[in-house]
């Protein structure tokens, strides 16, 4: 299994409902170890920028908006296989598909404040990861899990 980074985003529900703890509990629980973190709002030019893939989809105007609705907690998350695990500890994107004990079917609303972002692909977790992170602000270190 190969040693892996990827991008996480604890989103404005999330804040809202005062779980950021419960979150990176349950990715730390999974082997998934946060190497870089921050408290950020964004502005619209960084939504947009973010989310710049979904332009063209009916959805972007209202998924900018939520995202620079309050701060969100940006993080880098480091382990096996982090990309996939990441994603099965989130659960589907629609937390009524969400498998149970998954972060979006205990946490999130609905399909749009589903509380978490990661990254889907290796490619894409290395460029979600440089849009929010300098190299020199990621600190990899040794855990006794």
């Amino acid at each position: 299994m190969a040693t892996e980074r990827t991008l996480s985003i604890i989103k404005p529900d999330g804040l809202e409902k005062g779980i950021i703890g419960k979150i990176i509990t349950r990715f730390e629980e999974n082997g998934l170890k946060p190497v870089a973190m921050r408290m950020q709002h964004l502005s619209q030019r960084e939504a947009e920028g973010f989310y710049v893939v979904h332009k063209a989809r009916p959805f972007f105007k209202d998924l900018v908006t939520f995202m620079t609705s309050g701060p969100v907690v940006l993080m880098v998350l480091e382990g096996e296989n982090a990309i996939a695990k990441n994603r099965e500890v989130m659960g589907a994107t629609n937390p009524a598909n969400a498998a149970p004990g998954t972060i979006r079917k205990d946490f999130a609303t609905d399909v749009e404040k589903n509380t978490v972002h990661g990254s889907d692909s290796p490619e894409n977790a290395k460029t979600e990861i440089a849009y929010f992170f300098r190299d020199t602000e990621i600190t990899p270190y040794a855990s006794k899990r």
